[in-house]
This record gives structure tokens, sequence and C-alpha cells, in this order.
């Protein structure tokens, strides 16, 4: 009878590497290879699959903003205006992710009439009445 462990494992070679794991940045990628002799002649130790790291270029990342602020309010007491909004710059763009859009917008607003000379107050008054 042999000894199970004088009979050498018969493997095939090691594949090529896989591809990297991920498309950018960290990742891993494997290889394998097959036991050629048959299981029945005793265990076989060697291992069949290794793993590695792999680094690709820095992934891509992109502006992040917070949400926008509510509208301050109109800039004049009477007659047009405008007011403002803002939000703020969470994460700046790198390595070519997307650029941060306006981070600042404005709109017009419209307050009551400005009231031209003295009287219009009095005048108006009476008529509402």
């Amino acid at each position: 009878i042999l000894m199970s462990d004088t009979i050498p494992c018969l493997l095939s070679p090691w594949s090529e590497w896989s591809d990297c794991s991920v498309t950018c940045g960290k990742g891993m990628r494997t290889r394998q290879r097959m036991l050629k002799s048959a299981a029945e002649l005793g265990d076989c130790n060697e291992e069949l699959e290794q793993a590695e790291k792999c680094m690709l270029p820095e992934c891509p990342i992109d502006c992040e903003l917070t949400e926008w602020s509510q509208w301050s309010e109109c800039n004049t007491s009477c007659g047009k205006g405008h007011m403002i909004r803002t939000r703020m710059i969470k994460t700046e763009p790198q390595f070519g992710g997307t650029a941060c859009p306006e981070t600042i917008q404005r709109s017009k607003c419209r307050v009551r009439k400005c009231l031209r000379g003295p009287g219009m107050e009095k005048r108006r008054w009476k008529e509402a009445r």
C-alpha cells in the first residue's frame, strides 16, 4: 500500500491573472490552477487559487454640493430688487470628475410699489375707507 503523501500533486500551470476587480482605484485579481491527479490518490494541499492586490488610476471624484439655502429677503423695501440663495461645495472634483455648477443664484423680486412724494399714503387711506 502506498502512503498518500508519497504521490506528488499533479497540477496544471497557473492561469493568467484575471483583470483587476475594479475599473479604477484599488482592487484584487486572481489566478487559478487545476488539480490533475485523481482525488482518490490522496489529499493535495497545494493552493489552487491565488489573489493579489491591483491598483488602477484613481477613480474620478465628482463635485458634491450642499442643498440650496433658503432664498434671502428681497434687497429692497419697495419696488424691484433681487434675492439670492447659495450652496456650498462639499467635495471638490478630482481626477477628472464633474466640475462644480453654480453656487449662487439670483432671482428678481418685487415688493409693494414705492410711494412717491408726501401725502400719497393719506389719500390712499381715505379711498380705502
